[in-house]
């Protein structure tokens, strides 16, 4: 019977990493991942996300959407054409499938994510 995933309760291993030399526009952060859910074929994911200050550029692919929620820290994210906007705690946003632009922390950021990726 399938349980409940109680973040509080788990304590999954980081994972570190850092945005791609080719997509790098100011500093060199670097993002710890802790996955505390993943299903069985890996289309859904969720887990608590951090960042340094910043700024990389994005690309979503075709079938793959984020949703999160700032927990601490503030964040920016500009579209291809130019608009931003920015989320700081309790803030939440979707990032759509085939989303391109800019991600920028402005201050160390923590967030819940939730991620949906479908066979396209």
């Amino acid at each position: 019977m399938p349980k409940l995933t109680v973040f509080s309760a788990r304590q999954p291993a980081p994972v570190f990493d850092r945005p791609r030399p080719d997509r790098l526009l100011a500093g060199n952060p670097q993002r710890t991942t802790w996955e505390h859910f993943l299903t069985a074929n890996g289309d859904l994911s969720a887990g608590i996300w951090a960042c340094e200050p910043g700024a990389w550029k994005i690309a979503f692919p075709v079938g793959k959407d984020e949703f999160f929620c700032v927990i601490e820290g503030r964040l920016r994210i500009t579209d291809h054409e130019g608009d931003a906007a920015e989320f700081g705690p309790g803030d939440a946003c979707v990032i759509p499938a085939g989303f391109t632009g800019t991600f920028e922390v402005l201050e160390a950021v923590r967030k819940h994510y939730v991620v949906i990726e479908r066979q396209t």
